[in-house]
């Protein structure tokens, strides 16, 4: 008798094991093709520059999924994700509508010169099936939520800029950062709650420092009139630097000593230069981890959008 019950409990176990097998992984997956089959009818195809060399043509709403798994963490808010694939369909919608004969075959690559991309495997390894089954689904939602959505102003694509933290300090206009001014391209609270989310310390030796900036005269010991601010954006940023003589944008110098931002602090010493930045990127548009957090608060894409491009509006696209 208790060997029959025994063998009716481990039955039982097994059916519950294949049937929750089934559920974690056969319905999500009929879920995700037929939300591609969704996604892909009648798209724009964008030109992809992938790393191998070669040029391929992908449904635009599938390109867009592509970005938002490579530029955002899939663990972020729903609505933090509608507004990153609304960045970045913003973003190919306005390449696609510069595209020339002398583009070089492709509309933008899988790095971050334009939006960094990537593929379905690349997906799958970077977080293995069963998160992959989970997350794609969610950011086919995300894409699929916003379908076609891309932002306008001035009767133009906007430029859909954006970057990972804006630190303790708000969002750059453009043209503090860059050449130009744009109108929804402002200074405006990063809506970040952890301020000191992104602080890294740099130290570098004036041999290093000689060769990242490319002088070829023997180092010397550094004194203290060998770094200078020489100018701040609005906000407190650095904007302009003196560095062992020459005046660098400190864009350009953040790009030579590959630091994380331009909102710095710095201790010279005779044989060391010790940097520490705040935030991580240019810091000029959306905040990705200020729209989770403002996310986290119940505000919607709309309202995440409206905060970062101000002035901007969200309609259907439409290429001209």
């Amino acid at each position: 008798m208790k060997k029959g019950i025994k063998k009716g409990i481990k039955k039982d176990w097994l059916w519950l094991i294949v049937i929750s097998l089934c559920l974690v992984l056969i319905i999500p997956w009929s879920v995700l093709r037929w939300q591609k089959d969704r996604e892909t009818t009648d798209d724009v195809e964008i030109r992809v520059l992938m790393p191998s060399g070669e040029v391929v043509k992908l449904p635009l709403e599938e390109y867009i999924l592509g970005v938002v798994a490579a530029e955002m963490p899939a663990e972020f808010e729903e609505e933090a994700l509608k507004a990153q694939a609304v960045a970045a369909r913003t973003y190919a919608a306005k390449r696609l509508n510069q595209s020339n004969s002398s583009d070089g075959g492709y509309d933008v690559d899988t790095t971050v010169q334009t939006q960094a991309w990537i593929s379905d495997k690349q997906m799958r390894d970077k977080w293995g099936w069963l998160n992959y089954l989970k997350y794609k689904s969610k950011l086919n939602k995300a894409v699929v939520g916003t379908r076609s959505m891309v932002l306008i102003a001035e009767g133009d694509y906007i430029e859909a800029v954006y970057h990972s933290s804006s630190g303790r300090k708000p969002t750059e206009r453009s043209e503090d950062v860059w050449s130009s001014s744009r109108s929804y391209l402002q200074n405006v609270s990063s809506g970040e709650e952890n301020l000191q989310r992104y602080v890294k310390t740099y130290s570098f030796t004036p041999q290093e420092l000689y060769t990242k900036l490319g002088i070829t005269y023997t180092p010397r010991s550094l004194t203290s009139g060998d770094f200078q601010v020489l100018g701040r954006t609005p906000v407190g940023r650095t904007k302009s630097l003196k560095v062992l003589g020459k005046v660098y944008p400190a864009t350009q110098l953040r790009t030579l000593l590959g630091l994380s931002s331009t909102d710095i602090e710095w201790v010279i010493q005779p044989d060391c230069l010790t940097i520490t930045t705040y935030g991580n990127g240019h810091a000029v548009g959306m905040s990705q981890w200020g729209a989770n957090d403002i996310a986290k608060k119940s505000f919607e894409v709309e309202e995440i959008l409206g905060h970062y491009y101000p002035g901007a509006k969200l309609m259907a696209l439409g290429y001209k």
